[in-house]
Formats: structure tokens, sequence, C-alpha cells
């Protein structure tokens, strides 16, 4: 029997990968998918190329605040897979107002819709941003939620509100909570593709502070393998870590990305620190992975590069977007 499911910000960076995933030849379940995504800036029906013409796949163009269009939606599907988010940190430092809107209220009409209509099961995808930055360590799903910019703050709030319609009223909810993603397609707003965009024009790349704020990366393909594992097998109720293995300051991030496009140091310029930039995210993963056999399996180095070869091949993609941004 086909299992349709609605996929929310679908058009976007991490939405669209997991589509693609989950419409692939291999994949071993049969699905019909629904990607619902307000096409902001962030959102392209480009990175749907690949499965543009799958019989199982439908796009509505529509806002996940829309609890008339959730509520239809939410009566034809089985499952929703939440994705949709404001996700850039430095916009909401500027202007929070569209990060609640979304991130908080998008997410509870969504679940609202969910339990109206008799949706089996709910995804709820978050940050690791939310456990705040650590000083040492890894967060555990047990650990108590410490943001500190208006972005993790609104994710924090939508997690919370997506739980408790699993402690209230049974919804079978399943919140997931990733590190830093990287790979093609991503909006060049973001570290990594920002930085190879100033590198590819033969500009410089602007590193906050010292450099020395650490992250976790992980590629995009092992994340929506991760998030299928939970949709298919997690348990009800619980919170699943995915990281990526590999944890690096920004500054040796840089070095890198440079070496790969032949430049050297002098094209690195140390900005302002943001607000409240955290130090440091890791979480610990082990709970995926003795539970649903989660590994990441992409070798960063060997992923890195090839990131830096598709957006070398596809400037066509980023420039509109970069001169939009």
């Amino acid at each position: 029997m086909t299992t349709k499911i609605l996929v929310t910000g679908g058009a976007g960076f991490i939405g669209s990968a997991y589509v693609r995933h989950l419409l692939s030849p291999r994949a071993p379940q049969a699905v019909a998918v629904t990607v619902l995504d307000k096409l902001t800036y962030a959102g392209s029906l480009a990175r749907l190329d690949a499965v543009r013409d799958h019989p199982g796949l439908t796009f509505v163009q529509g806002d996940v605040c829309d609890a008339s269009l959730a509520d239809t939606l939410a009566a034809h599907h089985d499952e929703i897979v939440h994705f949709a988010a404001e996700s850039h940190v430095d916009r909401s430092i500027a202007d929070s107002g569209a990060f609640t809107r979304t991130n908080v209220l998008g997410t509870q009409v969504l679940l609202d819709a969910a339990l109206r209509r008799g949706v089996r099961t709910f995804v709820h995808i978050s940050t690791d941003e939310v456990y705040g930055s650590l000083p040492y360590g890894a967060a555990r799903e047990s650990d108590p939620l410490l943001p500190t910019s208006p972005y993790a703050a609104s994710k924090a709030a939508s997690d919370l509100m997506a739980l408790a319609h699993h402690r209230t009223h049974g919804l079978d909810v399943r919140v997931t909570r990733c590190s830093n993603n990287f790979g093609p397609h991503q909006h060049p707003e973001k570290l990594i593709p920002r930085f190879l965009a100033g590198l590819l024009s033969g500009g410089t790349v602007p590193l906050y502070g010292d450099g020395q704020h650490v992250r976790d990366w992980l590629h995009v393909d092992d994340h929506v393998r991760a998030v299928e594992l939970v949709r298919v097998s997690g348990r009800p109720g619980e919170i699943y870590n995915i990281g990526g293995g590999t944890s690096l300051p920004n500054l040796e991030l840089t070095h890198r990305l440079l070496a790969l496009c032949g430049a050297g140091p002098e094209r690195i310029v140390h900005v302002e620190n943001r607000k409240g930039h955290d130090r440091r995210y890791a979480v610990d993963h082990s709970k995926i992975t003795a539970e649903l056999g989660y590994r990441p399996r992409t070798d960063f180095v060997a992923a890195l590069a090839d990131t830096v070869k598709w957006y070398e091949r596809h400037e066509d993609w980023w420039r509109p977007l970069l001169a939009a941004t």
C-alpha cells in the first residue's frame, strides 16, 4: 500500500534532498509525496528537477500558517515530515518576527491539522542549536534547551509544541535535531556556500571573530537517511539527535575551502562577531545509532571536495540567489 507523505519545506535545501531520497528508484517503500512550500527566497523548484516528472510527486505552493490549507492537505495524507522553517540565524537577529510566525505558529497549525485529520505520524525537523553553546561534551536528547538566537528559540518552542501534542493528545510525534548541514543546492547565505561564492567570484570570505567557533558537519544525504529511519522505525514521543561526526573550528573549515579553491589565507577577512554567537555545538547521536542503526556514511573530506566542485559547475544556480540575498 502506498504511503502518502506531506513534506513541508520540500523545495528547501534539506527538504528537497529528502524528497529526492523518498522518490529514488532505490527507495524500498512505495510512497506518494506532496511538497508544500511557500517558495520564499530560500525555496527553489530547481532542487526538485531530478524528480519533477515522478508520478508520485505533487507540488503545492502555500504557507504552513494557512490553517485551511493545512487542514485540507492533512486530510489526504498518512504522515507529515515538517522541514519548513526560517533558518538563518543572522536574519533572526535582524528581525525575529518571521521566525516566530513560521517556526512556532506554522508548526502549531500543522500539528492541530494532523490531530484533527488523524495523521498517523508527524516527524518534526529541528536543530542542535536548541541546546545552546557547549563548553565541552556533546548534547544528549534529555539535556535542557538553552537557545541563544531568536532562530534557536523559535525552534525550541516548536519542539516543545510538537512534543506537547504527543503528551497531551497522543499524536505520534517524532523530533529530530541535526548538526550543521552541507552539500549541493544549499542557499549561499549559509557558511560553506557563502564562502565558496566569495572565493569563486575572486573575492574574500567574511569570518566571524577569531574563527574558533566549532560546528559538527553533517552531509545532507546522511541527514535525510537518518530522518527516513526515524519516520519508518522511530518511536512516538522520542527525540533523535543526528550528527555528522566531523567537528571543526570555522577557521580550519575556511582553510580547507581555501585549499580546495586554490586560494591563500589573504582572502580571509575577519569581521565583527555576530551578537550572541554560540561558541560550540556538538550532539551525541548514540541513541539513533543504537535504536535505528544510523551512522554517517559520507566521508567529510571527499564530500567537501565534491561540494566545492558542484558550486564551481553551477554558478548559474547560486549567482542569482546571491544577488538577491
